[in-house]
């Protein structure tokens, strides 16, 4: 075992990382929030009042809570931090995770004015739950999958939401037209006023400098008392490219999660392998696993990427939301394509089959059939010659 190893990050990866490592490993874990390390993909969850901020912990890790490294001296092999201190390693591993996309908006200066506010961490989220009332007019820009969690949370809270997404559907980058069409619907019915092919221009604030408008590129406003920005995050690169590190979109990495430079790795968010840069907790939690391998036994194990599935549940009494993506959905000529649409149960399951392998798909109000499915896609199997294709879209996937 690599004797002194530090981990720059408190999130999934690093968290993860360090409990496989085991109590055996000098780890340290330097995390700039104060929050102990929690899974930040229930966030909307705690954001729609369902869960405390302490059921979405991680399992606990030591952490260096609130500490901010702000250098790497890669020739002494020291990590600088913002309170002052040096910790030296013999091993560094990046798992800076990503910042937020502040889009260039008219009314965004150095700062957010009062009122408007990104939505990735557990301080975004509490902030957001201390502003929220029932009645608050607030306005969620980007109809990603943050921006949709986002805006679910809010009407669950009785905020009269606003969804404005630059696309022509919600989510593009996980759903068809159809799955699109029905998760519109569905937050429809919530209440949640939804704005396709719509362009943000600027923000207005009112004589206090808090936001009081959304403005839009075709000169309309729309009135908000509260607005959430949900458009991407970004890979944080900023130490790995001060220290001088290989950096194009992410930290880039070879299969053993490893930097340019030998004695440095990076995982998750950060990290860019074979030109993919993930940004799911899936291949964060992969990567964390193969480098935990690595530096355990010298370097047996490999990443070779992950297929990831994209799975976003929340749960409601009278609203619940289930939804599964993999791969691409948009088929080409000479793919098979099957698909069952169900209006009335807001349910609709569609699978892409070229040749004999699943290459995408979209499930959405009704998951029995994903285990199977997510199986044989992020195994890459050959499906079987016997099985009909509309059986893939049984309960369990017809394998």
């Amino acid at each position: 075992m690599t004797s002194d190893i530090v981990v720059i990050g408190g999130g999934t990866a690093g968290a993860r990382l360090a409990r496989q490592l085991g109590t055996g490993a000098r780890v340290t874990v330097i995390g700039e929030e104060e929050h102990a390390p929690y899974n930040r993909v229930l966030l909307a969850e705690v954001l729609a009042g369902r869960y405390g901020p302490e059921v979405i912990a991680l399992p606990e890790v030591p952490v260096r809570r609130g500490v901010r490294a702000t250098s790497i001296d890669r020739e002494r092999r020291l990590v600088h931090c913002a309170d002052g201190t040096e910790v030296g390693y013999d091993r560094l591993v990046l798992a800076t995770g990503s910042n937020p996309v502040l889009p260039p908006l008219r009314g965004i200066g150095p700062g957010l004015p009062e009122g408007v506010h990104p939505f990735r961490t557990m301080d975004d989220c509490e902030a957001l739950s201390r502003a929220v009332r029932p009645g608050t007019r607030a306005v969620v820009v980007g109809g990603g999958l943050l921006g949709v969690s986002a805006a679910r949370a809010l009407a669950e809270r009785g905020a009269k939401v606003v969804l404005a997404q630059q696309g022509e559907h919600l989510m593009e980058r996980q759903l068809d037209v159809s799955a699109s069409t029905l998760l519109r619907s569905h937050l429809e019915a919530m209440g949640v006023e939804v704005h396709t092919e719509c362009r943000v221009r600027g923000l207005r604030t009112d004589a206090d400098e808090a936001v009081s408008a959304v403005v839009l590129a075709d000169g309309f406003t729309l009135d908000a008392e509260l607005v959430v920005l949900a458009c991407g995050v970004r890979p944080r690169v900023g130490l790995a490219a001060d220290a001088g590190l290989t950096v194009r979109r992410g930290i880039v990495v070879d299969d053993e999660l490893r930097t340019s430079d030998p004695y440095i790795h990076a995982i998750g968010d950060c990290a860019e392998h074979n030109g993919v840069v993930h940004g799911l907790a899936g291949p964060a939690l992969e990567q964390a696993d193969v480098l935990a391998s690595v530096l355990r036994s010298g370097a047996t194990a490999r990443y070779t990427g992950t297929r990831a599935l994209t799975r976003l549940t929340l749960a409601s009494a009278t609203s619940p939301l289930d939804l599964a993506a993999f791969g691409d959905p948009t088929p080409r000529p000479g793919d098979d394509v099957v698909q069952l649409a169900d209006a009335t149960r807001g349910a609709y399951r569609k699978v892409v089959v070229r040749g004999d392998r699943l290459v995408g798909g979209v499930l959405l109000g009704d998951l029995a059939s994903v285990g199977a499915l997510a199986r044989a896609w992020e195994g890459d199997e050959a499906l079987p010659d016997s099985v009909p294709l509309l059986h893939l879209l049984t309960n369990d996937g017809g394998l």
